[in-house]
């Protein structure tokens, strides 16, 4: 393998000199021609540059040792002379340079330094080798010496550049009283570096001659290795081994590893088409093959990989030649396997379609959304499959409906140019007979138009249409019907422009998958579509469209469906009687039909359990027991129950201005005091409706300032999948933070905008409520003792107190209730017995009393002596009820305002009356 490689060379050599004719190049001497010569030389020459750095390594590092010693010297000479007994005495004296120079001179001479200067610590020098300089200003910074430390550098003195060390002379009582400044020229170190330069010059010739005959023993043996082969030899032995590879029929290429053709035989260059001199020059450059210089370039092994090269199909095998013992580099070897072309395209197609239907498995219908998925599935195949795709669906399918007539709309278009002629989406196309979206259509089956300009049906329906289509360069068409479980919803057409090949029948097998794909998530999407629009519908019609009248608080609410499909979330704004109101909000687990129909039963009974006037535990309690009911009766049919759902129930009082809430599984209320404090107050814990097992529920009593806001809420407003419900009531209570002086409906706005996540995955239901408490003004009381007499005196106070409101009008009226309603209470009820007017948006008139026991009406017959007392109430009143207090009962009743009074079919109070005489009225209160 050496040698071959050896002969390589000698190739790559006749290559070079081939590029380099004799006169041009330089010619060695005899003895450098050969392998071991070349070698010594440049043995010989890396031995010599090694020395000079090395000489020129000492002699740098003695120059630094040198200068190092002279700082030491230096400092060391300033330190003595300036501790030396007798200096600090000198420095104070009257005339400090007559003692101190002869003794500087002294030590300087001894101690073989240039200078030692003593001066001032104003600078003014005391000594000095030159007399001269004596009293005249150092040259240099000393302020690290005057600030009592030793300061050693480098810098010009009037002696030359000198190393020097300055040292304070400190007094007692650490003041400096002088300085020393000693120095060693730079000069006189060069001159100590410069003694030591020939002992290091000398070792360095001594290395370097020692490392030569090393060289030249190398030399030598590396020729006996070569065996002594002459030139002649080599060549004999390379047109041997050149016979064998020129003559084999397989291509042969050495390429080195910088990518330069070393060698290429007679077959690499006839399967290559390489030039007649290839030798020397880098594969980039023989006009390859990105694709093939890429993989001959590289020194990864490669065995039997099909590339092309021109016209044909070579078979690439790339070995590096590194491993077994050669230069770095690599060999390949050719095959011709043109006759696999055919085999290989036809492969190449299959793999092609295979993989764009695995492909379609993941990217059309992912959606449950009709016109998404006629969308994905254009996207999906231009440019990978068509030049334009198109979706036409019968128009109902975009509502869930059942496809119905011809006409179809143009649901989807991708393309790859948007200057197209096909009709834009959206376009309701009626397709003509003769066109082969129609053919497709009516008939199911799938059409191929090959060669479009040469079909004239379609081009007599809409010739301007179809001119410019075929002006655009459209030549191949393919419609395939949109089918699925057999239902035909639509048609699929793919358009050829500038891809030349025309659709063929394997297209349309391909076409069929996609499409057939396509149209199953189509349909799954339209029956979606119903479903939801079903359940949008039903759910719109069962929450409120609009807010009842009542003035007791100032409401506003949102509610907004989760993107995952209509959900059982709720809100209810319930006016009480006695001016109160109930603010209720819930939520069904769940989405769909079953949630909004659950959702309609809860709010039905809640509305009828707030109309026995219940009080927010016992109604919850009552709640939880209909809702376990239900689901005990529905288990055993669909096994869908509604246990689970919870709800949160507020009544407010606008008299007291008092708030019980109670919940079931619900979270509690926040609440924002008119000075901006937000909160949310504990509301006792209960579980969910139809899990609570008939255990009590618990309420709790707020007292609010008026102008509080109280805002109830469904959990999908602070809780989602990527936050927990912490950090959503966190955020909600910054929200209300700032709602002071905000109207609830800017109120609800700000929370949505600061706590609604991005993609809502649970409906959300909020409301808000501003309290308002009822003038005093309009509240009129009275303690009634337990004698029919009482009546008397209240009955004119209440007459006094309607005419002081402008309502006199309905004094007679009032009269006539009061009396009814105060006898009853005195001669059936217990005391203590009360009576309250509210003058609201109705008059409410209130009689209690301390038992439990509670009025009916009856018809009285014509012999009853009494009975129509509370028959006279129901018709004068526009409603009337009990509700039932922890310490008895309030009897109460509404009678309408005078702007808004009903007709009573032209009946009035006399009419009435008129029924029974004085003596039947005396005891009709019964």
């Amino acid at each position: 393998m050496e040698r071959r490689f050896g002969l390589f060379k000698a190739r790559a050599a006749s290559a070079r000199a081939e590029a380099f004719p004799a006169g041009e190049g330089r010619r060695l001497p005899p003895g450098l021609r050969s392998v071991a010569g070349q070698v010594f030389v440049l043995q010989l020459v890396i031995l010599l540059l090694f020395g000079a750095a090395a000489v020129t390594a000492l002699v740098l590092q003695s120059q630094r040792a040198s200068l190092a010693e002279a700082r030491a010297r230096s400092l060391v000479g300033a330190e003595a002379f300036a501790n030396a007994p007798g200096t600090l005495d000198a420095m104070r004296s009257a005339d400090p340079s007559a003692l101190l120079q002869p003794r500087a001179e002294a030590a300087r001479r001894t101690s073989g330094v240039d200078y030692i200067v003593a001066f001032s610590p104003a600078g003014y020098r005391w000594t000095h080798p030159d007399p001269h300089l004596i009293g005249k200003r150092v040259t240099g910074t000393f302020g690290e010496a005057l600030a009592g430390h030793a300061h050693t550098s480098t810098f010009a003195t009037p002696l030359g550049q000198a190393v020097d060390s300055t040292v304070p002379v400190l007094d007692s009582h650490g003041k400096v009283a002088g300085l020393v400044s000693v120095g060693i020229t730079v000069r006189n170190v060069n001159a100590r570096v410069m003694q030591e330069l020939p002992l290091l010059l000398g070792a360095g010739a001594t290395a370097l001659l020692l490392a030569t005959a090393g060289s030249a023993l190398v030399s030598q043996r590396l020729r006996r290795q070569t065996r002594g082969l002459e030139p002649a030899e080599l060549r004999r032995m390379y047109d041997h081994h050149d016979a064998v590879l020129h003559a084999a029929r397989e291509g042969v290429l050495i390429i080195d590893e910088d990518g330069g053709l070393l060698l290429a035989n007679d077959e690499a260059r006839r399967l290559l088409g390489l030039p007649e001199h290839p030798h020397g020059r880098h594969i980039a450059g023989l006009g390859l093959g990105p694709a093939l210089t890429g993989l001959l370039s590289g020194l990864r092994p490669v065995t039997d990989q099909v590339c092309e090269a021109g016209e044909r199909l070579l078979a690439v095998s790339v070995r590096p030649t590194e491993p077994y013992g050669g230069p770095a580099g690599s060999v390949v070897t050719l095959r011709d396997t043109t006759e696999l072309r055919a085999v290989a395209g036809k492969a190449a197609v299959a793999e092609h379609r295979l993989r764009l239907l695995y492909d379609a498995m993941t990217r059309i219908g992912t959606s449950l959304d009709v016109t998404r998925t006629a969308e994905e599935l254009t996207r999906f195949t231009v440019p990978r499959f068509a030049d334009y795709a198109s979706v036409d669906l019968v128009d109902a399918i975009l509502q869930g409906g059942e496809p119905v007539g011809t006409m179809m709309r143009r649901t989807a278009l991708t393309g790859i140019h948007d200057d197209h002629p096909l009709y834009p989406v959206g376009t309701l196309i009626d397709a003509g007979a003769e066109t082969p979206q129609a053919i497709g259509f009516g008939t199911g089956e799938p059409v191929l138009e090959a060669d479009l300009p040469a079909l004239t049906g379609w081009q007599e329906q809409d010739p301007v249409s179809a001119r410019q289509i075929l002006a655009h360069g459209i030549h191949s068409l393919m419609v395939i019907p949109l089918r699925a479980r057999g239902i035909l919803m639509g048609v699929a057409s793919f358009w050829r422009s500038e891809r030349p090949e025309p659709f063929e029948e394997e297209d349309v097998a391909v076409a069929e998958e996609l499409v057939a794909r396509a149209a199953l998530a189509v349909d799954n999407a339209r029956r979606y579509t119903r479903e939801h629009t079903t359940a949008v519908t039903l759910q719109r019609r069962l929450l409120p469209r609009r807010m009842p009248e009542q003035s007791a608080l100032d409401v506003a609410h949102r509610y907004l469906p989760a993107q995952a499909g209509v959900g059982g979330d709720w809100f209810d704004v319930i006016p009480l009687p006695g001016a109160r109101v109930a603010l209720v909000v819930g939520d069904v687990v769940g989405h769909g039909l079953h949630a909004a129909a659950t959702m309609g039963r809860l709010r039905t009974a809640v509305h009828n359990f707030s109309a026995l006037d219940l009080s927010p535990d016992e109604l919850l309690a009552r709640l939880d027991e209909l809702v376990s009911r239900i689901d005990s009766d529905e288990a055993s049919e669909s096994g869908a129950g509604v246990a689970g759902a919870t709800c949160l129930y507020a009544l407010y009082d606008p008299v007291a201005g008092r708030v019980t809430v109670a919940g079931a599984g619900h979270p509690g209320p926040a609440l924002v005091l008119p000075d901006g404090t937000a909160s949310f107050p504990t509301v006792p814990v209960s579980p969910p409706l139809g899990l609570g097992d008939g255990m009590p529920v618990e309420a709790r009593e707020l007292t609010l300032p008026e102008g509080s806001l109280l805002v109830l809420y469904t959990d999908g407003l602070v809780e989602d999948r990527g936050r927990d419900i912490d950090t959503g009531l966190a955020q909600l209570r910054a929200a209300l933070a700032g709602a002071v002086g905000r109207t609830p409906e800017e109120t609800c706005a700000d929370v949505l905008g600061a706590v609604l996540p991005a993609r809502p995955s649970d409906d959300v239901a909020l409301l808000v409520a501003r309290t308002r408490l009822l003038d005093r003004d309009r509240i009129a009381e009275w303690d009634v003792p337990a004698d029919p007499a009482a009546v008397a005196p209240v009955r004119a106070a209440c007459a006094h107190t309607l005419e002081s409101w402008g309502l006199s009008e309905l004094g007679y009226t009032t009269e006539l209730v009061l009396s009814e309603l105060i006898t009853n209470a005195i001669r059936y009820g217990s005391p203590p017995v009360r009576v309250r007017l509210l003058y609201d948006r109705h008059l409410i008139c209130e009689v209690s009393d301390g038992s439990s026991t509670a009025p009916h009406v009856r018809r009285a017959a014509d012999t009853d002596e009494g009975g129509r007392g509370l028959y006279l109430v129901a018709r004068f009143t526009a409603r009337w009820g009990t509700r039932y207090t922890a310490r008895g009962k309030v009897i109460w009743a509404e009678q309408a305002l005078h702007e808004d009074r009903p007709e009573r079919a032209g009946q009035t109070a006399d009419d009435l009356l008129d029924q029974w005489g004085d003596d039947q009225w005396d005891d009709s209160a019964g």
